[in-house]
């Protein structure tokens, strides 16, 4: 088996013979790739990992190479901070119990016991002038006492928490298995752009010099993320940085072996636990303050949907903390993209987004799912954004704060700067997530699975799909996107490399028919791939789902033009729906709706009608669109359709929170189960799409409808508390009173209007609607009793729950609506 160029870096002299080419060594042992006329830039990182059944020789001489340690699998001349020694987790422990921000906190915690046993008395009278120095002794003694015990247990938590990268050995070791392990189930390979590695490689020089922290943020599709990054520094010789885990993860054997391969655990809640908070961010200072690198997953846990989630704020928080207050100078923050062929977890993801309980993690579970190492999954991109300065980008945006938003004399102090805090958490997080969208492949996979589902009929031709597969990678570069490049293949050749890695689990043949002909055979799974790519085209799909409104209503092209203000109208609307969904681009609604609509304008999909001055007057579709079948237009629906479907649903689904009436015939006032609401909707929705109502099976995704709600809450539409403190303490929902529609007093059914009523006919406009439309209004007399029915079963278990009966909304729901209506003011789309 030849060893491939570019890849390989062995120190002997033999090994620089096999590569027969002119190679650059740099620190650690990287080769940088020779530079070839029609290059396209990639490498594939492990390509090098040679399998004995293939060549035993090759096989033994990479495992003698991996225990002697020589050459870069040797680990040593790394860029970054010394990591790997004897005492490396001691030394890191007790940087942390010294800073400080972690004594400090002790101090207060135990003055503050010390004061609540004062006031209880458990700490003697004060008599005379003799009791009062017995006391104040006493007092001095308790709060030493309580300051011991807290050290302890902060120095457990701290332990329990810390990554113990200790051993040379051992990393070399763990390198070489979970290499093997990966490159068995992902056979092609990870790649990575020759030119994003070397600038990488060279910021991590620089930051090594400075002692500088460099922060990888990538997107969570899958827990090969971690593993690949990991891999990926190791061979390019860059110290490996402390990567944030949730300790679900931490079962017995994998989270020892994990935590002493970087992983550092955290819980999934904090509570109210300040010793816990404070601890964390020590830990994280120390890392910062001492060059560290490390790593978080910005959308927080993984996408089940296959796009990326809203940036949680979380870890981002304490980044941000550690520079803002000036104890860490600067950090050099890299956001990441991690691509696959196919995600090993998807399977699960179905399960989990159908209303199935997310499995705890444990050791047996892991050793089962060894058999997806037998799988031929394709290849893993990863690609790095440019990397920059966190104190640079904090610096710039105060300025501009400080320039165009000054603080109101009578705002409340703290006001502006609590304020300003959370505008800086935004900015860096949806700064990120647009950049990670900037530098993301779309695979093979991807392209195959978006054509698929944005296709009308039940299958496709095998050149059809070429052809339409063609023209969506135009567009993807068209845009700006990135394909996966393989090295100048014909498109027939990667759709058949990427329908073998989907499998006939996912896209199936129907036989027996002169044209090879394909059909999505499991559409919710194969949406995960579909979602990949609709960053790109979001501004799109917004327009023509707006422009669907009109179009819908049939007629000649007379009657399917829409104004410019209805147009403008509807993509705002749609834009604020979606905003927790997707990431618009940062120019403003006006701007975006302009570009796009020129942009379509272009692209033969849209006609557009001015006046004189050049002012946007109306839109339609395009006589040449029209032609050939409206494929482009609908595809841009499609992609946004499921959607819409999704939050149509949850919004029909709150017609079921509509109090019932008393005794009296007065509408009652109670609060229901939301976890319980939740499932409700997606049981509405699978009796919607098994009765035709509904016309995609994956709109009763959880995911998309817990952000429905989320968008429900902001708007004040309905309430979401939890009914205690603890843990245990369930969330509760209730209808807002304002938006509940009324019952008819004499049959007790839902009257279909009102404000609720006018918000889903609203989300209905841009809607496609199923096969049974009998009834004129959008949602039917039969799916209003049917959600009506399935609302009086929440009241009845809210009686059984023993949730009728509380407190109802009152004057803290009025507390909620304020502030609601407050941030709900300040929070513009970004479309």
């Amino acid at each position: 088996m030849p060893w491939p160029k570019q890849i390989i870096s062995p120190p002997s002299p033999p090994d620089l013979d096999i590569l027969g080419d002119q190679v650059t060594l740099h620190p650690g042992g990287y080769v940088a790739p020779s530079t070839k006329p029609g290059g396209d830039g990639e490498q594939n990182l492990v390509e090098h990992m040679a399998r004995f059944r293939e060549s035993p020789l090759d096989f033994l001489r990479e495992v003698s190479l991996h225990v002697s340690g020589q050459g870069w699998r040797a680990y040593d001349d790394v860029l970054g901070q010394p990591i790997f020694y004897s005492g490396f987790s001691e030394d890191m422990k007790r940087m942390i119990m010294q800073t400080p921000m972690l004594r400090q906190k002790l101090e207060e915690l135990a003055g503050s016991r010390v004061l609540i046993e004062e006031r209880e008395g458990l700490l003697g009278s004060e008599t005379d002038l003799e009791e009062k120095k017995k006391k104040k002794k006493k007092k001095k003694r308790r709060q030493e006492a309580i300051e011991e015990s807290l050290k302890e247990v902060a120095l457990e938590m701290t332990d329990a928490m810390i990554c113990k990268m200790e051993s040379k050995r051992f990393i070399r070791g763990a390198y070489y298995v979970c290499t093997q392990l990966l490159t068995r189930a992902y056979h092609q390979g990870i790649h990575v752009s020759s030119e994003e590695v070397l600038r990488l490689r060279s910021v991590a020089e620089d930051a090594a010099g400075k002692k500088q922290s460099i922060i990888f943020l990538p997107c969570h599709r899958s827990h090969v993320d971690y593993v690949s990054l990991q891999i990926i520094c190791y061979r390019l010789g860059i110290a490996l940085p402390t990567v944030v885990a949730g300790d679900n993860l931490n079962f017995p054997v994998v989270g020892a072996f994990l935590q002493h391969a970087g992983a550092m655990w955290i819980r999934r809640s904090f509570g109210e636990d300040a010793l816990y908070t404070t601890l964390v961010q020590a830990y994280i200072d120390t890392l910062l303050q001492n060059g560290y690198n490390f790593e978080c997953f910005i959308e927080g846990g993984r996408s089940r949907t296959g796009k990326l989630l809203s940036p949680k704020f979380g870890i981002l928080s304490f980044l941000l903390d550690s520079v803002l207050s000036g104890r860490v100078n600067d950090a050099i923050i890299c956001p990441v993209s991690t691509q696959y062929d196919k995600v090993v977890e998807t399977e699960s993801y179905i399960s989990e987004l159908l209303g199935q309980p997310k499995p705890k993690e444990n050791l047996q579970d892991f050793l089962s799912a060894s058999s997806v190492l037998s799988l031929r999954l394709g290849r893993v991109d990863v690609r790095f954004h440019e990397p920059w300065s966190l104190r640079e980008f904090l610096n710039d945006q105060i300025a501009r704060i400080d320039a165009f938003q000054p603080r109101s004399p009578s705002s409340p102090k703290g006001t502006s700067r609590k304020d300003n805090r959370v505008r800086l958490l935004r900015t860096l997080g949806f700064r990120v997530l647009s950049e990670i969208n900037a530098v993301s492949v779309v695979m093979p996979t991807a392209l195959i699975g978006t054509v698929l589902l944005t296709l009308r009929g039940r299958g496709v031709g095998k050149g059809e799909l070429i052809r339409r597969v063609d023209w969506l990678s135009d567009r993807v570069r068209n845009k700006g996107g990135r394909v996966a490049h393989f090295a100048g293949a014909p498109t027939e050749a990667v759709v058949d490399r990427g329908l073998e890695v989907l499998g006939s689990g996912l896209v199936g043949i129907v036989p027996g028919l002169p044209e090879t002909t394909y059909y999505a055979v499991d559409r919710f799974q194969l949406s995960f791939y579909r979602n990949m790519t609709i960053h790109l085209f979001i501004s799109e799909a917004l327009v023509s789902a707006a422009m669907y409104s009109k179009v819908k209503q049939g007629g000649g092209p007379d009657n399917q033009m829409m104004s410019f203000n209805a147009l403008y109208e509807q993509v705002a609307f749609l834009s604020q729906l979606f905003r927790g969904e997707f990431i618009y681009p940062t120019a403003g609604l006006l701007a975006n709706l302009n570009a796009t609509l020129s942009g379509l304008e272009s692209d033969g999909v849209l006609s557009l009608t001015k006046d004189a001055t050049g002012k946007l007057l109306s839109a339609q579709v395009s006589a040449q669109e029209r032609a050939s079948g409206r494929e482009n237009f609908d595809f841009y629906c499609f992609l946004i359709w499921p959607f819409i479907e999704s939050t149509w649903l949850g919004s029909v689904s709150l017609m079921g929170l509509t109090q019932p009436l008393t005794p009296q015939g007065e509408a009652g006032e109670t609060w229901v189960d939301f976890t319980k609401a939740q499932d409700t909707a997606q049981l509405l929705g699978k009796t919607l799409y098994h009765q035709g109502d509904l016309s995609y099976f994956e709109a009763v995704n959880k995911e998309t409808l817990k952000n429905a709600f989320q968008i429900f809450e902001e708007e004040g539409i309905v309430f979401i508390e939890k009914n205690g403190k603890d843990k245990k303490s369930r969330s509760l929902i209730c209808l807002a009173e304002e938006w509940a529609p009324q019952r008819d007093p004499e049959t007790g059914q839902i009257i279909s209007q009102g404000r609720l009523w006018d918000y889903i006919e609203m989300i209905a406009k841009s809607r496609r609607e199923g096969k049974n439309r009998r009834d004129g209004a959008t949602v039917s007399s039969r799916v209003l009793r049917l959600t009506d029915s399935l609302g009086q079963q929440l009241f009845e278990n809210a009686k059984v729950d023993g949730v009728i009966g509380q407190e109802g909304p009152g004057s803290f729901v009025k507390r909620k609506k304020s502030r609601r209506d407050s941030s709900r003011s300040k929070m513009k789309a970004r479309f």
